[in-house]
């Protein structure tokens, strides 16, 4: 009994310490409160990330212009933008993606997302499907940054390919496939016949913008 309080005691200290962090660095970022987003359709196969994890690092020293290599390289076989993959990399760095604090925030909030692209178990395991990381586990999203970025660009792949071709809207392709990993594909596809985005799905949409050229630069290999 004794021991099962210690072990409580520890996991609200280590929620606490994430809560408090959130709070403190992104409490105005959409991703805080918005749902993220829903499963997408599966296309073709891609080239398989490395079983072994990335090096386990603590969130002051992740920088997403890291992964600028990881990101080109995963773009490019799904066929969608880097610069894109890496501005959604610096929206979802809003939280501490160490991987012991995922796993007690995940406990503590069973739908948490996982990884340093905030993906849910629902979207990586219909993501996955198909491709040559069809045998990898959400699990292993907040150990492995490469997988990450894998699942992120096929998922982008699989909103991209279900974008109509005549839509009603001023937002551009990057800008309706942003809005369609934060909000979900029904909402991107609401988006394209002409739907305004609300408030949160605004502030997502601006911190967007607002990383773009960073993220350009650091896709380009200027750093960030």
């Amino acid at each position: 009994m004794a021991e099962a309080r210690t072990r409580r005691r520890w996991l609200a200290l280590a929620v606490f310490a994430v809560v408090v962090y959130v709070l403190v660095h992104a409490a105005d970022t959409p991703q805080a409160a918005a749902p993220h987003p829903s499963t997408g359709a599966s296309g073709s196969a891609s080239s398989r990330s490395s079983a072994s994890p990335s090096p386990r690092v603590s969130n002051s020293s992740y920088d997403p212009a890291a992964y600028a290599s990881q990101v080109r390289t995963q773009a490019q076989q799904a066929g969608v933008s880097a610069q894109l993959v890496m501005a959604i990399l610096y929206n979802e760095a809003y939280k501490p993606h160490d991987a012991a604090f995922e796993r007690a925030w995940q406990r503590y909030k069973p739908d948490a997302a996982f990884g340093i692209a905030n993906m849910h178990r629902a979207t990586f395991d219909e993501v996955k499907q198909g491709r040559d990381f069809a045998d990898r586990s959400w699990d292993e999203l907040p150990d492995d940054r490469d997988l990450a970025v894998e699942a992120e660009a096929w998922y982008l792949h699989d909103l991209a390919a279900r974008l109509p071709a005549t839509r009603h809207t001023s937002l551009g392709e990057d800008d309706l496939l942003a809005l369609g990993y934060n909000t979900g594909a029904g909402n991107m596809l609401a988006f394209a016949r002409g739907a305004t985005p609300g408030s949160q799905a605004q502030s997502y949409l601006d911190r967007l913008h607002a990383n773009w050229a960073r993220a350009g630069k650091a896709v380009a290999g200027h750093g960030s």
